[in-house]
């Protein structure tokens, strides 16, 4: 299973990432959790403790290895380098593990200008396409709603792309907005849950908002995710009925994708 998970910002797009991944590694999966938004708060949602996060570079940030693989200076554009540097060996060396999940954090990469080509990018890009491809793990990203590290080699084998909505209008519009992208890119299945839904007005209003997306379920207004936040830890430890809506949304998911 390949699945992005975007949305607009604080929807709870890296709630649903970061626990989704926890439900498949309790399902015996292998999972490959990547954090691509630049927020970076995934390895909070999955539970990582502070104490493993010292080793967790964003590769965006790593000068060495951008130079190394690509063959230029990070932070430059419109330069000489290479389009499909090496990456196979990169979720092995650079991950975190914790849980059954290894969790790798792409980091933001520098705006040249409309179109340009950089060093990070590229060596970006061509990990996502890599991983979607490639690997056999189940892979859950978390984007950021612009899909900037996304590109039609990685889009082409992505089994969805699962937009996070709360019951307002700017989170409905830019889900429409992020279908528009998915289709621009080539993703084919385009899904949505529903977030800090309090009761039937609630997804109501996501539900006939986003036709004609399907949604595949709704994650409650929790405390537990408030107090999760507290903490550090992963709300995904602390409240059954999460993991309950987590497992719903899950097997329908995998139902339209005609899997497990």
């Amino acid at each position: 299973m390949k699945i992005a998970i975007s949305g607009k910002g604080g929807v709870g797009k890296t709630t649903l990432a970061g626990c989704l991944a926890r439900y498949l590694a309790d399902r015996g999966h292998k999972v490959l959790a990547i954090d691509a938004d630049p927020d970076a708060n995934l390895p909070s949602a999955v539970g990582i403790p502070p104490g493993k996060l010292s080793g967790l570079q964003p590769l965006a940030q790593l000068k060495e290895l951008i130079a190394e693989r690509t063959g230029a200076k990070p932070g430059t554009f419109g330069g000489v380098f290479k389009l499909n540097p090496r990456v196979d060996d990169i979720p092995d060396a650079y991950a975190v593990e914790h849980a059954g999940i290894k969790l790798l954090t792409l980091g933001t990469v520098p705006k040249g200008g409309s179109g340009c080509l950089c060093p990070e990018g590229t060596l970006l890009r061509t990990l996502m396409r890599h991983l979607m491809v490639y690997r056999g793990e189940a892979v859950i990203v978390d984007m950021e709603a612009g899909l900037e590290h996304l590109a039609r080699g990685s889009t082409e084998s992505m089994d969805a792309l699962v937009v996070v909505v709360e019951p307002g209008q700017r989170a409905v519009q830019t889900a429409h907005q992020i279908r528009r992208l998915a289709s621009d890119l080539g993703v084919k299945t385009v899904l949505a849950v529903g977030s800090k839904v309090a009761d039937d007005d609630d997804r109501k209003v996501i539900e006939d908002g986003v036709a004609p997306i399907p949604v595949l379920g709704h994650l409650s207004y929790r405390d537990a995710i408030r107090l999760a936040d507290r903490r550090g830890v992963s709300p995904y430890d602390l409240d059954e009925g999460l993991r309950d809506e987590i497992g719903a949304i899950y097997d329908r998911l995998a139902a339209e994708l005609g899997g497990e």
